[in-house]
């Protein structure tokens, strides 16, 4: 039985905007995956940095997948990898393309390598707006219903930029992936 899982998207090197829609690409392609829905696209500041960083642009990617949540983890960072993410020592560093596993299903895990639901998701509004406008009614385990949470994150500064990361684009890989 597939899994809906939501993936963070973020990047604040090259073009954000000509990158996201390839990732979706990248995300469709995956075995026992399809794409179900994506965000708009968010501006927002960097988050605890103090050096000068160009701001992000993010959004959130529902998948619904046959992929364990390890499985989808190593899946993300091989499409990292292959956008030029490099991972440094440097954890807060600009990057390319963030791609963060935020929800698995119902998972709630800690392992080594994951943490489900994403240890941060609850705290950051560049996530939390996006959740809510593909899934509204999501309840996040062990923190709740998203309104409280999107209201105790009303301060960090987020616009939305564009309308959907390319919904167009999603639905033609849904398509696509139900036809292969």
């Amino acid at each position: 039985m597939p899994a809906r899982a939501f993936i963070g998207f973020g990047a604040n090197l090259g073009d954000p905007f000509a990158t996201l829609p390839r990732v979706l690409e990248a995300l469709a392609a995956l075995p026992e995956t399809r794409i179900a829905a994506c965000s708009s696209y968010y501006r927002s500041a960097p988050l605890g940095v103090s050096s000068p960083h160009p701001d992000y642009i993010n959004a959130v990617i529902a998948l619904d997948t046959g992929l364990s949540a390890q499985a989808l983890l190593n899946a993300l960072l091989g499409i990292e990898s292959a956008f030029g993410r490099l991972r440094t020592t440097a954890a807060l560093a600009p990057r390319p393309v963030d791609l963060d596993l935020l929800l698995h299903g119902e998972t709630v895990m800690q392992s080594p390598t994951l943490t489900l639901p994403h240890p941060r998701l609850h705290q950051r509004a560049f996530v939390l707006l996006p959740l809510a406008e593909i899934a509204p009614d999501l309840t996040i385990p062990g923190h709740g219903s998203l309104p409280p949470l999107l209201e105790k994150v009303k301060d960090q500064r987020i616009d939305r930029v564009r309308e959907n990361c390319s919904h167009e684009t999603a639905m033609k890989m849904r398509t696509a992936f139900l036809y292969q």
